[in-house]
């Protein structure tokens, strides 16, 4: 593990005196291009390590740059803190102060969060951080405590998921300013909403990325659907684990960032003695030390390995939580009937079952689309360390027409589906407009130059969609159309009492000690399947709730064995629902009828005996 971490791009003090400093090892001479008179470059000095520095008086913000390497090729700085003119275009220097005025904030637990994703360009009209700030009101009403942030470094054109980023300490240019993020962040913190940013460390984009011009970033131990895999682990690694973490610490600390979620971790590779995201943790876990803020960092993989997210002392590496797929696939397959593509591991409710008592569904047994024996048990974790929900940037873009649930399912269904995920013990997480019921697709969009690049982009979407046999034409991610499409329409009453409904569920968890209990020994019990009616019991301290499910389309007759109050029930007219059948109070052995497609939480009348 490094003990000294260096920092990298240009550091500008208040007296205009800039240093810039540059890893490029294999380099035979540096030299800084500075602004934009004729004046000679100005040499760099190598350091330990491959590092080139340069210090250099009346600097001022906006003056742009570039390095030359080996007085041959021009190239921005690979930890630019603005493109001004894009990818393939000089950096600029930038002033990093700014008047924060959220003192009181602490940090927020994952047991405390309630998680909205979304995607920076298309959640408003606008597109940038200033409209993500003008909405923060309707998410604090909604009783979200934390924004998720697709990824926001640059990456080529003006519009793309994020996850073709080739410069990860700038913002992209049309998104707003250093500023700009700042404003957000602060203006979340004052609303008590925590602010988490998706970053990708697995691979840059194939458009703009020149950084194997100025190092070996890249390796071709390890093969990626992206390309070469970062070099995490081969020669001349230490400077490129300094750049990801240095990337890492910038967010969490100048921009005040809450936490980071990162990319499908399981496409880094590092056979290091000292994993990278064990190494990641250990400074994160400093910083917290030296801020007094918790920061979290949560892990997307589909392993089913619980390895990222168990403590160091047990093996792993350490890190919060991770997303939890299964569920998502568990509960699609159950109330969709899907069965295509990875959908065909999945659609009996008890795998349904499985996923809120196990967190994943596959803990070693065979999975028939992997072909292989899959998963493992999450032993020694809770549940407030998996993040679940019906629906992500993913799950709904990487389907062909990019279709949301509000498409597929009933009003009804739509509400069984958000009580599911908001009863269920895991972290939740809402996809943008999903709150109301929003029908506009979000589509895989792009906006590439490279032709040969477009070309085998556009027959990757053709392969990658034929293994689901949808039917249809697949969309070209390079339609502008296809971007403006997937804008949110803000028709909050799209889908009547849908967002009311979201909003009881968010403060009914909050409220409620059996929701807030995450233990996985005692939080979820007595959990069964009859038919289409899928019942759990939820447990904190000495309230017990009882949770029926019925993801079927008929109604369908249950019973308990003691008496207990209904509490809650997504038929009830209240929620423009059929009007619920079951009654208020429920007498032991008395069977009772529950509607289709919805969710009915009962209280147990009696303390339960130990």
């Amino acid at each position: 593990m490094h003990t000294t971490y260096i920092p990298i791009g240009p550091s500008l003090a208040k007296n205009g005196q800039c240093t810039f400093t540059v890893w490029a090892p294999v380099c035979n001479a540096v030299q800084l291009v500075l602004g934009s008179s004729p004046t000679l470059p100005w040499q760099m000095e190598k350091g330990e390590e491959g590092y080139w520095t340069v210090t250099i008086d009346k600097v001022t913000p906006g003056m742009q740059y570039w390095y030359k390497l080996d007085n041959e090729l021009q190239r921005a700085d690979p930890a630019a803190r603005y493109q001004p003119q894009g990818v393939h275009g000089p950096s600029e220097v930038t002033d990093t102060s700014f008047n924060w005025t959220d003192d009181d904030w602490q940090g927020m637990e994952l047991a405390e969060m309630v998680l909205y994703e979304l995607h920076t360009g298309t959640f408003t009209a606008a597109g940038n951080f200033q409209g993500i700030i003008s909405k923060l009101d309707h998410l604090q009403t909604l009783g979200i405590t934390a924004i998720e942030l697709l990824p926001i470094a640059q990456f080529p054109g003006h519009h793309n998921w994020g996850y073709d980023g080739v410069f990860p300490f700038a913002i992209h240019k049309d998104y707003g300013t250093a500023n700009d993020l700042k404003q957000l962040v602060n203006a979340a913190h004052q609303r008590g909403i925590a602010v988490i940013l998706d970053v990708v460390y697995n691979h840059l984009g194939p458009e703009g990325n020149y950084l194997q011009d100025f190092a070996p970033y890249f390796t071709e131990k390890y093969k990626l659907f992206w390309g070469g895999a970062i070099n995490f682990d081969g020669q001349w690694c230490d400077g490129v684990r300094n750049y990801f973490i240095q990337n890492a610490l910038m967010w969490l600390d100048e921009f005040q960032i809450d936490g980071l979620r990162l990319d499908a971790v399981h496409g880094i590779f590092d056979s290091s003695a000292t994993h990278i995201m064990e190494e990641l943790t250990a400074q994160v876990r400093l910083l917290e030390q030296r801020a007094q803020r918790r920061k979290i960092l949560i892990a997307e993989f589909d392993l089913n390995n619980p390895r990222y997210i168990s403590p160091v002392a047990q093996g792993g590496y350490g890190m919060d939580a991770q997303w939890v797929d299964e569920f998502h696939h568990a509960l699609h397959g159950a109330i969709t009937g899907e069965q295509t593509g990875y959908y065909e591991d999945f659609g009996p409710l008890e795998d349904l079952a499985r996923s809120l008592q196990h967190s994943y569904v596959y803990t070693g047994q065979f999975s028939k689309h992997r072909k292989r024996h899959f998963g493992r048990e999450p032993v020694n974790t809770g549940y407030n360390q998996f993040i679940a929900f019906v629906q992500n940037h993913d799950q709904v873009g990487n389907r062909l027409l990019g279709d949301r649930l509000s498409t597929m399912l009933s009003p009804e269904g739509l509400k069984v589906a958000a009580a599911t995920l908001m009863l269920s013990p895991h972290v939740p997480l809402l996809f943008m407009g999903e709150e109301y019921g929003e029908k506009n697709p979000f589509l895989y969009f792009t906006s590439h130059s490279d032709e040969e690049l477009i070309k085998n982009l556009r027959e990757g979407r053709r392969k990658e969609f034929a293994v689901f046999n949808w039917e249809g034409e697949v969309p070209d991610p390079q339609d502008e159309a296809i971007f403006r499409q997937s804008k949110l329409s803000w028709q909050i009453d799209e889908v009547p009492g849908l967002f009311r409904l979201y909003k009881y569920l968010i403060a009914f968890r909050k409220e409620r000690q059996a929701l807030y209990n995450f233990r996985r020994d005692d939080a979820v019990r007595n959990i069964r399947v009859q038919n289409k009616v899928l019942r759990f019991e939820r447990h904190g301290n000495e309230e017990v709730l009882i949770i029926c499910l019925n993801l079927g389309r008929e109604p369908e007759n249950i019973q308990f064995e003691k008496a207990c109050t209904k509490i809650f029930d997504t038929s009830d007219v209240e929620w423009h629902g059929p009007g619920s059948l079951a009654p208020a109070v429920v007498q032991p052995e008395q069977p009772f009828l529950i509607n289709p497609f919805s969710a009915i939480v009962f209280e147990l009348t009696n303390k339960p005996e130990e």
